[in-house]
C-alpha cells in the first residue's frame, strides 16, 4: 500500500477485502443494478473482469455489463428492483439466484413502453477476488418476457 494512501480509503480497502464473496454481490446488485450507482460499479468491478455471458458483439468487460444496466434496462424499467431469493458460495464463486423487476414504462430492446410490470428470472455466477467481480456466467429470461411484450401490444 502506498504511503501517502489517504486514511479513509485505506479504511475502504480494509471493509471491501472483509466482506464475503455474497456480500459483494448481494452489494452490487442494489448499489449498481436497482440504485445505477458508477461508484459502487467501479469499486467492484475488477480492472480484468471477463463477462462470459455476453451477447455476441457485445464487449465482454466491465463497460458491457454497466451498458446493459444504465442503457438497456434501467431507461426501460422504473421502479427497478432485484429480489435475491437464494445464493450458493464455494470459494472465491458465487451463484445467485433472483428476480429482476420494474414496471415497463421505456422501450426495451424495440419494444415499445406497456406500462406492465416485467419480472426477469435470472442466474448468476460470479468469480470475486479481493472484494471485486473478475469473471460472469449468466442465463436470464429477458428473451421470454420480451416475447410476452410483443405478444400484448
Amino acid at each position: 500500500m502506498p504511503a501517502d494512501e489517504p486514511f479513509p480509503f485505506l479504511l475502504f480497502r480494509v471493509a471491501m477485502n472483509t466482506a464475503s464473496p455474497k456480500q459483494i454481490v448481494q452489494r452490487f446488485n442494489h448499489e449498481v443494478i436497482e440504485q445505477g450507482r458508477l461508484d459502487s460499479f467501479e469499486a467492484l468491478m475488477d480492472p480484468e473482469f471477463v463477462n462470459w455471458s455476453a451477447p455476441s458483439g457485445a464487449p465482454q468487460d466491465g463497460s458491457g455489463l454497466w451498458n446493459t444496466f444504465e442503457h438497456l434496462l434501467r431507461p426501460a424499467l422504473s421502479d427497478l428492483r432485484v429480489e435475491i431469493h437464494e445464493q450458493l458460495c464455494e470459494g472465491d464463486k458465487v451463484a445467485t439466484r433472483k428476480t429482476v423487476s420494474g414496471r415497463h414504462t421505456g422501450t426495451l430492446m424495440g419494444v415499445p413502453a406497456t406500462g406492465q410490470t416485467v419480472h426477469i428470472d435470472v442466474i448468476d455466477i460470479v468469480t470475486v477476488r479481493e472484494g471485486r467481480y473478475v469473471e460472469h456466467w449468466g442465463i436470464n429470461t429477458l428473451t421470454t418476457v420480451l416475447a410476452q411484450l410483443r405478444s400484448a401490444q
